[in-house]
């Protein structure tokens, strides 16, 4: 079954991990096996095996921040230097994209193109994307959004973890900027579409009330499942359903279960929790509950952030690579869902988002 998974972080794996994302997984992984990093060599997620999961199209992002936390590979001590790995990571896009890998799409007319082509002949067919960012530091000003907008950037997080130039993140106490606001309106004038999955509650909120264009949640959970402040409470995922809004469920373990210890925060008196006590199932919790609140199948899609600096041991532990998205339909369909509502979450609903989003204006 075709997917469209909103979260992957393809360019800062490539460019950040040094992992040549042409090669198979199994191959990758051999690469990197013996590296001192606990997290090297087990990687979910390259070009091959993203043609063996059918993802047609990803939302593939951009990501550098400046937001002081100092964490290596992701943190910068400028918005200058974020703003030109970022335009790095942009440039390995437009590569692969002329050898003829990948495929940038702008606007509805060509993700309908592409997906018609995929259909004919998806061995062949470049792996579709649209362009995001997440964290906005590398935008150095309002006033460059309409240059991000005529690089093909479509979608747009204010922050990540931590604070911002724009607004404070995940982890982080309090709401917009001045200057926030002011790139809310940019963005709205231009046509970007806003992703609040890393506002912080306080910056969702306001984000939400200022900005009148559509909002959408690229990899977001639920907090009544998995209690903390990574995940959405009930009352954001209704926001986001009263916007027509769409989320994207997120593959991390650490949004799966609760109470979950990473390997960053483990210790010798709060062990790492393994992934086995993690399956595929908590994915469809998530999707399942995002349903029932809704009413409905036209909310929930896939957003898994698999290779989002973690790898296969804080992934579900039935899952070995990302080609494993297709054993969602068959747990879906025990669950009792009917084909389209399965269709809708696979592709569906972000396919009826991007119609309605990135549609040439009359």
């Amino acid at each position: 079954m075709i997917v469209i998974d909103a979260h992957l972080d393809l360019a800062w794996n490539a460019l950040n991990w040094n992992r040549d994302l042409t090669l198979s997984v199994a191959e990758i992984r051999q690469h990197e096996a013996g590296m001192k990093n606990p997290r090297r060599g087990s990687n979910t997620v390259s070009l091959p095996e993203l043609r063996k999961a059918e993802v047609a199209i990803s939302l593939a992002t951009l990501l550098a921040r400046a937001s002081g936390l100092g964490e290596s590979g992701l943190d910068y001590s400028s918005r200058e230097i974020a703003c030109a790995m970022a335009r790095g990571q942009l440039a390995w896009y437009r590569i692969l994209e002329r050898q003829g890998q990948l495929r940038m799409l702008r606007d509805w007319l060509a993700i309908a193109a592409h997906l018609a082509e995929w259909k004919k002949s998806r061995d062949s067919c470049p792996l579709g994307f649209i362009l995001s960012m997440e964290g906005a530091d590398p935008i150095l000003s309002p006033r460059d959004v309409g240059d991000w907008w005529n690089d093909g950037l479509r979608v747009v997080g204010l922050s990540h973890y931590g604070p911002s130039a724009y607004a404070h993140g995940t982890g982080a106490q309090g709401g917009l900027t001045a200057v926030g606001v002011e790139m809310l309106r940019a963005m709205e004038e231009a046509g970007m579409i806003l992703d609040v999955t890393h506002l912080s509650e306080e910056s969702f909120w306001q984000a939400v009330e200022r900005f009148r264009g559509r909002v959408l949640a690229s990899h977001n959970n639920c907090r009544a499942l998995v209690p903390g402040y990574r995940q959405f409470s009930d009352e954001q995922i209704c926001c986001l359903l009263e916007r027509d809004g769409v989320i994207g469920v997120t593959f991390d373990s650490w949004m799966l279960y609760p109470g979950y210890v990473p390997l960053e925060i483990a210790s010798a008196t709060s062990p790492r929790t393994p992934n086995s006590v993690v399956t595929l199932e908590a994915v469809i919790r998530q999707i399942d509950y995002i349903c029932q609140l809704a009413g409905n199948a036209r909310h929930a899609a896939i957003g898994s952030d698999l290779d989002g600096g973690f790898g296969r041991e804080q992934s579900p532990s039935d899952l070995d690579t990302i080609a494993d998205l297709q054993k969602v339909p068959p747990l879906l369909r025990a669950r009792g869902y009917a084909e389209p509502d399965i269709e809708a979450i696979m592709h569906g609903n972000w396919l009826r988002f991007f119609q309605q989003t990135l549609a040439p204006k009359q």
